[in-house]
């Protein structure tokens, strides 16, 4: 193509004269595909400095005779380090070079969740456009779904929940594949929710026999209702049945009385009020405020093979996310994620839950703009409790490296770099502190910890 050939040569015209507008004359169109292959071998680079010396001698020169007089009165090279002198050709070169995507189509899966809010808005609210992207995203059935899509590289990047990571990337529940989680979608967002069979039966301690339904096995809200459960005495796999069930089946399933409740995302809990089937019984922020649920979430393939994309994806989910924090702009996602393609859901329950002034199905209408909020930064600390989590449940056996594990799936550091690079500045390094339900969690300590409980299976 024209944009990539040498505008320093004074026997070619820079201006285009084949049919199709793509050439420089009628007989470089024909032999196109002969040079198709040369093209192809050429450096990124120096296809890059050609793009910019383009650029550069068409703004000097509009008129291309003028150029090409130029370059025979001075010479190709004379020119060249003329006007070098005044323009920084490298540099812009090595800074065009390093904001160029290497894939701008891009699949990326989801689950119909208000967790997914920053991936799901980006695309109607353009800020993966915004970053040089063409992002489809794709609505998927489960968790389970979306895992095998992105190993299988269908997806090139997902929404998963963010347990989903590291349970990837140390081969539990399937191959070991290293995995990175970039980006925390939300903090809180949650909540347990009753069929309304049980208004009277608000005391935890009650509930033996009860059947609940999360949305994975490795998730927040596995975790966050068994922990909930155990510190109420209840022992989540003798005393309850906890099942996995997809999200856009739970309201369906507590309708039918297949479960008693579930911890789940929203809007689940609000379509369940909205439907007039289920009450809100405590929000997860009640467990733990500001708990991590959802996750932007990438293999370590991806994020190396192709970091320019991988920056400019993550710096959409970033922006969006801010975006996302400011409570004016609620009304404004809700509109934008709730229909068919995305949420299927009433705008009136999306927004109840992302601007926090929603009924709880017992007859109040309560008031808490952090039911679920937005916060990029995935926490090293989040990563250690997770795991802990996974070690007191039996899910991970014998020893772990707490901290090795966190800091290769949660960058941290990628996050603070990229948050920056869109105007934002990230938390100061240190720890997070971490209280569940009123006790404090050191991060350092991670096996004290899992000693500390009463109820376990480690």
């Amino acid at each position: 193509m024209a944009l990539f050939k040498n505008p320093f040569d004074a026997n070619r015209r820079m201006a285009r004269g084949c049919d199709c507008g793509r050439h420089e004359s009628q007989s470089e169109h024909e032999r196109a595909i002969r040079a198709e292959a040369v093209n192809a071998a050429a450096s990124d680079e120096g296809r890059y400095r050609r793009v910019i010396e383009n650029a550069v001698m068409r703004a000097l020169f509009p008129q291309d005779e003028a150029r090409r007089l130029f370059l025979k009165s001075a010479g190709a090279s004379t020119a060249l380090a003329a006007i070098s002198s005044l323009f920084p050709i490298g540099l812009a070169t090595e800074v065009f070079a390093q904001a160029v995507p290497e894939k701008k189509d891009l699949k990326v899966g989801f689950i119909p969740i208000t967790c997914a809010t920053p991936i799901i808005m980006a695309a109607p609210l353009g800020f993966y456009s915004k970053h040089g992207l063409n992002v489809e995203v794709i609505k998927t059935a489960g968790w389970a779904v979306v895992r095998d899509k992105t190993i299988n590289k269908e997806y090139d990047a997902a929404h998963m929940l963010s347990p989903m990571p590291l349970a990837i990337s140390m081969g539990v529940g399937s191959n070991p594949i290293p995995y990175t989680m970039p980006a925390v979608e939300n903090i809180n967002g949650q909540a347990i929710t009753l069929a309304t069979k049980h208004k009277d039966r608000r005391d935890p301690k009650s509930w033996k026999g009860f059947k609940f339904a999360v949305p994975f096995d490795y998730s927040m809200h596995n975790y966050l209702l068994r922990y909930y459960l155990a510190e109420n005495g209840i022992d989540p796999d003798s005393d309850v049945q906890i099942r996995s069930v997809p999200p856009p089946e739970m309201v369906a399933n507590l309708r039918a009385d297949n479960i008693d409740g579930f911890l789940a995302p929203d809007p689940v809990n609000q379509r369940a009020v909205f439907d007039g089937v289920g009450f809100i019984h405590i929000l997860s922020k009640e467990i733990w405020d500001g708990h991590p649920c959802c996750a932007f979430a990438a293999s370590r393939e991806f994020v190396t093979q192709t970091p320019n994309t991988y920056a400019a994806l993550l710096k959409a989910i970033i922006d969006a996310t801010a975006f996302a924090t400011k409570a004016e702009n609620r009304k404004q996602i809700a509109e934008a994620i709730a229909p068919a393609n995305y949420l299927n859901q009433p705008v009136t329950v999306v927004e109840q839950v992302l601007t926090g002034t929603y009924a709880d199905g017992l007859g109040n209408i309560k008031r808490d703009p952090k039911r679920i909020d937005f916060d990029p930064f995935p926490w090293e600390g989040f990563a250690i409790w997770i795991l802990t989590q996974m070690k007191r449940w039996g899910q991970v056996k014998g020893d772990i490296d707490y901290k090795t594990v966190a800091n290769q799936v949660f960058l941290e550091t990628d996050t603070a770099r990229l948050m920056k690079e869109v105007g934002l500045t990230p938390p100061t390094s240190g720890s997070k502190t971490i209280v569940v339900m009123g006790k404090t969690f050191d991060s350092t300590k991670p096996e004290d910890y899992i000693k500390s409980f009463a109820i376990k299976r480690t």
